[in-house]
């Protein structure tokens, strides 16, 4: 298996996540970096060209796919719990295990226990009880 986190750091960059998608009947295979300050497009090619040879002897998704590297954006996937620790003060949209929809700024994440600011107030969610949440934007 591909170290995608030893990969990323060698190029200045911290892995952030990976995911397969299907877009007009292609495979797409994506990989997101963070870096502070932001990444840039020569960091993703960098992290591309050091990818590609390795996919090729040991793919990362059977048959053929297009390998994509980007930034997550500003609106981006929580999966894991570093990525709610290190989201403290975005805002972001949640939807639980029960199917409540819950939006609110984070205020901390600690013992697997996440603190929200919504409308009704402060609440804590369990991280267990996280079935989807994603950061957004307020324009």
């Amino acid at each position: 298996m591909v170290d995608l986190n030893a990969l990323a750091s060698e190029c200045g960059l911290e892995f952030y996540d990976c995911e397969t998608a299907s877009e007009n009947g292609k495979t797409i295979y994506r990989v997101f970096v963070t870096k502070t300050g932001g990444v840039s497009l020569e960091d993703c090619e960098k992290l591309s060209r050091i990818l590609s040879p390795i996919f090729d002897v040991e793919p990362p998704v059977s048959g053929e796919y297009f390998l994509e590297v980007s930034s997550p954006g500003l609106e981006r996937k929580l999966s894991k719990i570093e990525h709610f620790s290190k989201s403290v003060g975005e805002l972001v949209k949640i939807t639980t295990s029960e199917k409540d929809k819950i939006c609110g700024k984070i205020l901390k994440f600690e013992d697997e226990n996440l603190y929200l600011d919504t409308d009704d107030g402060e609440i804590c969610i369990k991280f267990s009880d996280i079935k989807k949440a994603k950061t957004y934007i307020e324009w």
